[in-house]
């Protein structure tokens, strides 16, 4: 080395440094690629990624395979620094300043900046990179096996023993990665989030209690009967005697036209035209009944506790504004149960589920518990009150309006700020 001119061993110190660099820039690249996104660049046909996620399916060799060549040129490159450092220096100091001077050199230009680079735009750097990676490791191959045999023979100890790391994603991380690394529209984001939320909601969620049931009683006379079908906004109502409990079927109003022309309309043509009703259990998942519900052809249900009484009703039309959201234009116009007031208060209806409001007004009340504001109110108070009264939940300030029969029939509630 002793022939060579200071220029090029210069020279070769600057080859030797952009070398070190594309090793460690690749090394950081590829480990940072978004493994998802590879296998689908890979799906569509990217030679790039294809050969990318080829060499991850062996990351131990890919790691291999750049560690080995980064740790040679940086050897030689100590070798040409310490010459050039003799050189300038003198035999007794060359050395130690020249590896000094070398390992700042290194690390700013061969690491740390390639390295910043590199995870920032990994796909830029290991796409290309995967072409020169793939013949060298057939190159290195023996040599890798050999260095590879020896460090996973020492890590095995190190390593606790447990399941093979899974890529799979739960549910709690695949919404996660919904809400922060996508870039599909927010509407559409919020159904895909909805329907993963689907299995930490029931049935008892989402139906409609048994006080609010609006159905047709065979015990009223024929005109109130008739005047409950014309003027029902609903497609299907159930029919039963006197009360929920003792249902008869359920009536599609489509085919109520066949008998309500008819002069002689007959409570019995009414009882032949319902169809059997379809009963399911409180607490059966929304994902389970959305299921049940394509299964069974069916549209509504009605909802049973364990001691077989029937607490509610539940339609398909309520599990699937769980995904897209209300079917309305204007929630709080056509319910008449959410009311904004001039302050910037609500003023909600006492018998509103708690879902819905936090659906509507995107707030954050809880919902572990009782499903209705009423009920909310009342396990906060542990007590019925004799008056109005006001409770904070959390960032919400909730004073009770209207109080009768036992139930608190509307409530104003504020976000604190």
């Amino acid at each position: 080395m002793s022939e060579l001119s200071m220029g090029t061993l210069l020279l070769i110190i600057v080859v030797l440094t952009i070398i070190s660099a594309y090793f460690a820039g690749s090394e950081t690249a590829m480990m940072a690629l978004n493994r998802y996104r590879l296998r689908h660049l890979a799906n569509e046909g990217h030679s790039g990624a294809r050969k990318a996620n080829r060499l991850l399916q062996r990351p131990d060799r890919l790691l291999g395979v750049i560690l080995v060549g980064n740790n040679i040129v940086i050897i030689l490159a100590a070798f040409v620094a310490s010459e050039v450092a003799e050189r300038l220096l003198g035999d007794t100091a060359g050395p130690i300043v020249g590896a000094i001077v070398l390992t700042v050199y290194m690390l700013i230009f061969a690491e740390v900046t390639p390295k910043t680079v590199a995870a920032a735009r990994p796909e830029t750097l290991a796409f290309p990179s995967a072409y020169i990676l793939q013949p060298l490791l057939r190159i290195s191959h023996p040599l890798v096996v050999f260095v590879n045999w020896i460090s996973n023979l020492m890590a095995k100890p190190l390593i606790a023993r447990a399941e093979e790391k899974s890529e799979t994603l739960s549910v709690a991380e695949l919404k996660t990665v919904l809400n922060e690394h996508t870039t599909i529209p927010r509407d559409r984001q919020a159904m895909i989030v909805g329907i993963l939320d689907l299995e930490n909601a029931t049935v008892e969620d989402i139906m409609v209690p048994r006080a609010e049931i609006a159905g047709i009683d065979l015990n009223d006379d024929t005109e109130t009967i008739l005047e409950a079908i014309e003027s029902s906004q609903h497609t299907r109502l159930p029919v039963y005697r006197e009360h929920i409990d003792d249902v008869v079927g359920i009536l599609h109003l489509r085919r109520a036209s066949r008998f309500t022309s008819r002069e002689s309309f007959t409570k019995a043509q009414l009882v032949e035209e319902t169809e059997e009703p379809y009963f399911i259990p409180l607490s059966t998942p929304l994902h389970t009944q959305l299921y049940n519900f394509q299964r069974q052809k069916r549209r509504i249900a009605l909802v049973v506790d364990e001691y077989g009484g029937i607490q509610g009703m539940a339609t398909l039309e309520d599990i699937l504004e769980e995904i897209v959201g209300e079917f309305t234009t204007d929630f709080t116009s056509e319910l008449g149960e959410v009311h904004r007031q001039d302050d910037g208060s609500y003023v909600i209806n006492g018998s509103v589920l708690v879902r819905e409001v936090n659906r509507l007004l995107g707030w954050d009340l809880p919902t572990t518990g009782p499903r209705t504001m009423n009920g909310l109110i009342l396990e906060h108070l542990e007590l019925f009150p004799d008056g109005n009264v006001g409770v904070h939940l959390g960032r919400y300030g909730i004073e009770t309006v209207r109080i009768s029969d036992n139930l608190i029939r509307s409530v104003k509630v504020t976000v604190l700020s």
